[in-house]
């Protein structure tokens, strides 16, 4: 067993994921990574993150994940995107905030470049969507998403829901649509008990067992998921699902997610399929 094999057969994730950064502009009340502007960056540098890119692909991964934190808030974000798709394609996650004009120009080459830009928008109500988020969320990434569809670029909408909620899905639906994003590039997915959701006992709990494992890396270590390298107040971090602290070379980490997967009981699959 070695992970070309088990990423061939779908037993691990083939995207491998990259946390560039841990600071954010904004403190969402469920965040995963505890991130604010108030959190240490722990910045992974573009260098290193192509070496490790380059060290995927050769061990049969065939895609990549960007997350944060806020990604954009690096400065070269823009540029390692586009290197990075030079080599396969990307999934760059982000809040949407941070589209202004000049912004809008650096992310043009995504346009016809194998690069989706996922921005979160969790509610067609600006007032709901905030109180998760931050004042003014909602109107600006409400402008962000046809102003990146009419550049050509590539734009997935992220919901995530707290289950015990009420919430309105279909006006949520005909939002995205009226931005220009179709249903096949909407993501819909529960709140997760980790990071800071876990403090305000928002969410529902994801284990290695609910977990698909994707190889997910941070300036931290490795982790099974890109759901795992969270922490309560953006410091101190939470281990359960750390694999290694060493990233490189990336057969370290790579080593210690094919032993996790080869101790899992035999038919055991992630139950909550989130991605």
């Amino acid at each position: 067993m070695n992970a070309a094999s088990l990423i061939a057969e779908g037993r691990v994730g083939s995207r491998l994921w990259f946390y560039t950064n841990y600071h954010c502009n904004l403190a969402c009340a469920y965040c995963l990574t505890g991130s604010s502007p108030r959190a240490p960056r722990r910045v992974l540098d573009p260098a290193r993150i192509l070496r490790i890119a380059d060290e995927a692909l050769d061990a049969g991964f065939d895609r990549f994940g960007i997350s944060g934190g806020e990604p954009l808030l690096n400065p070269w974000l823009p540029d390692l995107t586009v290197e990075l798709a030079r080599r396969a394609p990307v999934v760059l996650l982000t809040n949407g905030t941070l589209f202004t004009p000049r912004m809008l120009r650096r992310v043009e080459p995504f346009a016809g470049a194998p690069v989706e830009v996922q921005i979160s928008l969790d509610s067609a109500d600006p007032d709901e969507n905030d109180a998760f988020r931050s004042p003014d969320n909602h109107r600006k990434v409400v402008a962000a998403i046809p102003a990146l569809v009419e550049r050509g670029v590539t734009v997935r909408v992220a919901t995530t829901l707290d289950r015990d909620a009420p919430n309105d899905l279909p006006r949520l639906c005909a939002l995205h649509r009226q931005l220009g994003v179709d249903d096949d590039h909407h993501i819909v997915r529960p709140i997760v008990t980790r990071g800071r959701a876990a403090a305000s006992g928002m969410g529902i709990a994801a284990g290695q067992a609910e977990l698909h494992p994707e190889l997910t890396v941070t300036a931290d270590g490795a982790f099974w998921s890109p759901f795992g390298a969270t922490s309560r107040d953006g410091r101190a971090l939470d281990t359960e699902l750390l694999l290694t602290r060493q990233i490189e070379p990336l057969r370290r980490p790579l080593d210690a997610m094919v032993e996790a997967v080869a101790g899992l009981p035999p038919g055991t699959d992630a139950e909550l399929g989130i991605r």
